[in-house]
């Protein structure tokens, strides 16, 4: 047994000390915010798609998507057709998205939503809904990591042990997001991507042919595994395309997602980095749920799905698989918990607290670290405390039912010239507000009477009626029309200038 265990720690252990080495050979203290917060906009499509990847499949994923492919069949395919579905909008935002953030210098999602409403308090409820939304998730990335250690240790660990043991490893990581910021996130994101997805790709392939001889044991499954939830089932006929229609919508409205339009050298490499995300992505969850459909047959497996990764590594091939079936896993969590991390603290900095106060680049990048470093303790201290709380996960679908309000301002704003700050704002803050309230009163987010359809999707409704109603109630002013004809009118025609400048053509109002 020291033998397993010095293999499957032994390998974690390489593999962070190969990303620390990394971060030491390409350190780089950026003295200007925009370096800091996205990179100064120099990385190629490979790096986007490998960064947009790691920020959008966590290591919860081979524990909670994988888990429900193994209950619940095929319904686990939903999260491949919003995901792709997601890239696809991204690809279409993308020339006006980067361009804007050229022009006028923008770092975050909310930094946009500011810009295109002329309203800073858009931009600070934008901003306050994404931090909130993305705490949750950090909690359950740092408990993951502990789920990663229990796994390595066979059990051996205790709950408490292998969540300390996680949440440390995961914080002395964030040392170097803190110090180097977007630039050594994407860095660090092409190997941990590469690890991750191209890994644990190789592994299914692996696993479909030599242990489950192709795809017969998938073929052999009971029909319920095939079906999707019906108008006389518990979820509802609608529930499908409810979760469906909230993860596409959703894709952009987490900030860790949007901001890497930003880290990219021009519009082309945005748009190469989100048609190489297309199969990486694709390519890497078809094999995992095909794998996870299979692992259905497997009577181990099929008794503790949220485990079922790492049991189905040791069956089919002992150690040195669980050791790399572990080592996909921690690679994705570290991804993921450091972008969550760096963008809180950018748009802690550059959306909430430099609105208030004026702040030049060093004091927001000093913000800014502050900000991660007390988030990253804040998180590690919720996750160890929290890690016997059973509804911590109702917490985190609270959260994706709010994040996705930020959809209407966003697509609407970014697509069609009409709509104006008052429906932006009271369709945020009255859409997010729904959103939480009735998802704490139905925690598995479904709406009785509904057929399905979830708390996110009803608060969506009324979020788009506000801003529908309030950009037919109080029209666009003569120059306010002018100003967003021009604002739209900049991504066609001008190129990117060599010194970028701040958009501040009114002042900014409510």
């Amino acid at each position: 047994m020291t033998d397993d265990l010095l293999l499957t720690f032994g390998v974690l252990a390489v593999f962070f000390a190969i990303i620390v080495a990394i971060l030491y050979r390409t350190f780089h203290a950026d003295k200007t915010f925009t370096g800091y917060a996205v990179g100064g906009r120099s990385f190629s499509g490979f790096y986007i798609a490998m960064s947009y990847t790691n920020s959008w499949w966590p290591g919860t994923t081979f524990i909670a998507y994988f888990g429900l492919t193994v209950a619940s069949g095929v319904i686990g395919w939903y999260a491949l057709l919003y995901s792709l579905l997601g890239v696809t909008a991204m690809y279409l935002l993308a020339r006006r998205g980067w361009k804007w953030g050229q022009k006028y210098d923008l770092r975050t999602q909310p930094d946009m939503l500011g810009l295109r409403f002329d309203s800073r308090s858009v931009k600070v409820v934008a901003s306050a809904i994404g931090v909130i939304s993305l705490f949750p998730w950090i909690v359950l990335g740092m408990q993951a990591m502990g789920t990663i250690m229990r796994w390595a240790s066979f059990d051996k660990l205790s709950v408490t042990a292998a969540v300390i043991i996680g949440v440390a490893v995961i914080a002395i990581r964030q040392i170097w997001t803190i110090r180097m910021g977007m630039r050594g996130l994407v860095i660090t994101d092409l190997v941990q991507g590469i690890v991750a997805y191209f890994g644990s790709s190789l592994l299914c392939l692996g696993l479909l042919i030599f242990f489950f001889h192709g795809f017969r044991e998938i073929g052999e499954l009971k029909p319920a595994m095939y079906q999707l939830p019906g108008y006389g089932s518990d979820l509802g006929g609608y529930y499908f395309a409810a979760i469906t229609a909230t993860g596409i919508v959703g894709a952009l409205c987490w900030p860790t997602s949007y901001q890497r339009i930003y880290t990219a050298k021009s519009v082309r490499h945005v748009k190469w980095g989100t048609f190489l995300t297309l199969p990486v992505a694709g390519i890497f969850y078809v094999l995992l749920t095909l794998v996870a459909m299979a692992a259905t047959t497997v009577p181990s497996v099929a008794q503790d799905p949220q485990n079922g990764w790492a049991t189905l590594m040791t069956e089919a091939g002992g150690t040195w698989l669980l050791a790399l079936g572990v080592l996909v896993v921690f690679a994705a969590s570290m991804g993921w918990i450091d972008g969550c991390v760096q963008v809180c603290g950018t748009q802690i900095a550059n959306d909430i607290v430099a609105q208030y106060r004026p702040l030049g680049d060093r004091a927001r990048i000093h913000v800014a670290k502050v900000s991660m470093v007390v988030f990253t303790a804040a998180g590690a201290i919720v996750a160890t405390l929290t890690f016997r709380y059973e509804h911590l996960i109702d917490l985190a679908i609270m959260a994706y039912q709010g994040i996705v309000q930020i959809a209407v301002p966003l697509f609407l704003g970014m697509f069609w010239k009409g709509g104006n700050k008052h429906g932006a704002l009271w369709g945020l803050v009255v859409g997010f507000a729904i959103a939480l309230v009735l998802t704490a009163l139905h925690t598995d987010s479904i709406l009785p009477g509904f057929g399905g359809v979830t708390t996110g999707v009803i608060a969506l409704a009324v979020n788009l009626a506000i801003y529908l109603g309030c950009a037919w109630l109080i029209p666009q002013s003569a120059d306010e029309t002018e100003r967003v004809r021009r604002l739209f009118d900049s991504a066609d025609r001008v190129e990117a200038p060599s010194e970028p400048g701040r958009f501040a053509p009114e002042p900014a109002g409510a």
